[in-house]
């Protein structure tokens, strides 16, 4: 068997590639309220009652722990390219709150008797090399024996206690700004079903593995009300953990949000992933969309993506000149002014 045949059988394997979504919102809300409650403890400066995207506990005046986990199933063919997908996406949690990653542990499960070990090591070089860009280190990690391909780290930054991005305090008059275009999830699957061209398969992978570290540190000048990254819940379904928290509305442009090349074309046929899909359907009595909108174009902004971009509500003053200084600096980022927040309405977000 060659290397070809190889890589193609890492992602045959995964029964979600193409995906690499989140447990689905709707059941992640039934399953945390059977969480005890726990003793509050003033150093835990975030934990999991908004949703935010990392744990942050305080260690001194000056320093505070960002924490974070997240790993999946394939969603490109290439190993090396999943390592720095799974990589990027996982430290984008870490840039999302503000912080800076310092240490990173792999988190692996391989079908080490059916895939050639090498496929293994394609990964975690494609991984190290993320995280070494990210000038973090790895300290170690854990694997098992699985069916399934998978892979993702456990990542802890450092952040200071009054400079913590958080995905809820988005004020009326704020402009929302996306830093990566949508399309991530829908292309993925339609790499899979053999339904895209090169130039898209290699767009997407490129934004995927571009790491969220020039958009959060192009933050560090600006003074942003919340912060979170797209990821599986898609823009609406994060948009919404942020609208909702903050006691505010949203109002998107759709024409405005980025998108990958390819993917208004792929979702319109039909090649949308499953948890894109779940996601509006969760968000049906949460959004109004204009009714110029097709299904196709409201399930791009549900699409579940795996390392998106960072979604950011921040004083208009500062929003234009952010999303120039960022479009200068980033690879693959196409930042744009996607919508505005006003006082809470009816709805949480709507859709012209």
């Amino acid at each position: 068997m060659d290397k070809k045949e190889e890589i193609i059988r890492l992602t045959a394997m995964s029964s979600k590639a193409g995906c690499g979504c989140k447990i689905g919102p709707a059941d992640l809300t039934q399953v945390l309220r059977y969480l005890p409650q726990t003793k509050k403890d003033k150093r835990l400066l975030v934990g999991h009652e908004t949703s935010d995207d990392g744990g942050v506990y305080q260690v001194t005046d000056d320093i505070a722990l960002v924490q974070t986990v997240d790993y999946f199933t394939p969603v490109v063919d290439d190993p090396y390219m999943f390592g720095q997908i799974a990589a990027a996406n996982a430290l984008s949690d870490v840039y999302a709150m503000g912080g800076k990653p310092a240490t990173v542990l792999n988190i692996v499960g391989f079908p080490v008797k059916k895939l050639p070990h090498r496929i293994l090591a394609e990964i975690l070089k494609g991984a190290a090399d993320k995280v070494s860009e990210a000038g973090a280190v790895i300290a170690g990690g854990h694997s098992i024996d699985d069916n399934e391909p998978k892979f993702g780290l456990s990542v802890t930054g450092i952040v200071h206690p009054d400079r913590i991005f958080k995905n809820v305090g988005a004020k009326a008059g704020d402009i929302l700004v996306l830093t990566k275009p949508l399309g991530a999830g829908i292309l993925t699957t339609g790499i899979k079903r053999g339904k895209t061209i090169a130039e898209q398969a290699e767009a997407v992978t490129a934004t995927m593995a571009e790491l969220n570290r020039i958009a959060c540190e192009t933050l560090e000048a600006c003074h942003p009300h919340a912060v979170t990254d797209v990821t599986g819940f898609g823009l609406l379904g994060h948009a919404y953990e942020m609208a909702s928290g903050s006691g505010v509305s949203f109002h998107i442009a759709s024409k405005s949000v980025p998108l990958l090349p390819g993917t208004k074309a792929l979702a319109a046929e039909g090649i949308v992933p499953g948890g894109s899909k779940a996601n509006h359907q969760w968000l049906e009595e949460k959004v109004e969309y204009s009714p110029l909108l097709t299904e196709a174009e409201k399930l791009v902004l549900c699409d579940a993506i795996t390392s998106g971009g960072l979604l950011i509500s921040l004083p208009e003053i500062e929003a234009a000149q952010y999303v120039q200084q960022l479009n200068t600096k980033a690879v693959s980022s196409k930042a744009a002014i996607i919508g505005k927040v006003d006082e809470k309405s009816t709805k949480a977000i709507y859709v012209d």
